[in-house]
């Protein structure tokens, strides 16, 4: 039998709850309020209150979430923020954005995130903010990290674009730093019909400047106290995400059972050596935003390939770490500087996870891996023979 198993397949999930959308579009369109307004109060709500946070201001992206969280500290040119260089590139280019400089620390190359026992060393006088990003829905070390900030009085801003509600020790994240950073991109587990972001904060302080901010630096009407953006949520946005959030922990439930069964059936498929699944302590909930694995460097690019033309839809993240982005080259980093990153570039694909997604189409993807990995492996043979 054929399959076909896309990276991510949002047509599908969207079959599920197409009336209930539907019906809260229609909801926004008869009240004609589309810009911030009653859907996006109520999704603020909702959303701190499932992160198990205080306050919760809705954005207009993941990217903007950390913009805005980075200008509530007033963080600009001369100032420094530790962050991790294997991550997407908002991450450090929100920094730059603002004229301070990302100051990167190489990952863990278990869990992909920060190597936080690192982090204390790159601390400056000039450090404002220490930027952790909880890659692929699993969290940094978070525990060490907030000892390491309040040592040295810097904030922790959390990059929690892919990874809400994710846990440390039973702890959300979006509470286990000063202020965290939402994306609600369509590809997340909790995705919208185009751009929209949160911001979390236990800290009224935080949240009221923040929500200033997002408006212009507005307060009241025509009245501006700050030079802010235009950084808010769409109505329409809200209405959807508000379907979307009832259904997330349903949905990250099949994510790490998906997760689970990959690992059982890389096992009986004796590719448990040759494969590296990512890893779920019991201390953490992983919700798995991506299903990404290592395989050795040189099989990477032709195994992507393969399962291309075996219908398994696959990604890259990242194949080029921040610290070797063309646009970041006045930070004179060099290859060799992040090695972990640097492996991690060259190893990592990602594998669908989607909850949608069938046993059928896992052991498929699963017995595609496994057909790759027995003709490699005697090409390999004959070519050392």
């Amino acid at each position: 039998m054929n399959h076909v198993v896309p990276l991510l397949d949002l047509r599908a999930q969207f079959a599920t709850i197409r009336e209930e959308i539907n019906a809260a579009i229609q909801r926004v369109v008869e009240a004609q309020q589309f810009i911030l307004g009653p859907e996006v109060e109520s999704l603020e709500r909702e959303v701190a209150s499932y992160c198990r946070a205080n306050h919760a201001v809705g954005c207009s992206s993941g990217t903007d979430a950390l913009l805005l969280a980075l200008m509530a500290f007033d963080i600009g040119p001369g100032d420094e923020v530790i962050t991790t260089p294997y991550s997407f590139f908002a991450t450090a280019g929100v920094i730059q954005r603002l004229g301070a400089k990302p100051v990167f620390v190489d990952i863990d190359p278990e869990s992909f995130n920060i190597d936080v026992a690192a982090v204390a060393e790159r601390i400056t006088p000039r450090t404002k903010a220490i930027m952790p990003v909880h890659l692929y829905g699993r969290t940094a070390d978070m525990g060490l990290l907030a000892k390491i900030a309040e040592r040295h009085g810097v904030p922790v801003i959390e990059d929690a674009c892919q990874a809400i509600g994710a846990e440390y020790r039973s702890w959300r994240a979006g509470t286990l730093g000063r202020v965290a950073a939402f994306s609600f991109f369509p590809t997340k587990n909790l995705g919208g019909f185009g751009d929209g972001g949160m911001i979390a904060t236990n800290y009224q302080d935080v949240a009221d400047k923040i929500r200033m901010l997002r408006v212009h630096g507005m307060e009241p009407k025509y009245y501006h106290k700050l030079v802010g953006i235009n950084g808010r949520l769409d109505a329409l946005q809200a209405a959807v995400l508000r379907v979307k959030l009832r259904y997330l922990d349903r949905w990250t439930a099949a994510r790490q059972a998906h997760a689970r069964c990959y690992e059982t059936l890389f096992a009986a498929h004796r590719l448990d050596g040759w494969i590296q699944p990512p890893h779920e302590p019991a201390s953490l909930r992983h919700v798995f935003n991506q299903y990404v694995i290592r395989v050795p460097a040189a099989h990477r690019d032709p195994l992507r390939k393969h399962l291309t033309e075996h219908g398994v839809g696959t990604e890259i993240y990242y194949p080029v770490p921040l610290h070797l982005q063309q646009c970041f080259a006045d930070l004179g980093h060099r290859p060799g500087d992040f090695p972990n990153s640097e492996r991690a570039a060259a190893e990592t694909i990602a594998l669908p996870v989607y909850p949608e997604m069938t046993a059928a189409q896992q052991m498929h993807v699963v017995q595609s891996i496994a057909a790759y990995a027995e003709a490699a492996g005697q090409r390999i043979k004959r070519s050392a023979a």
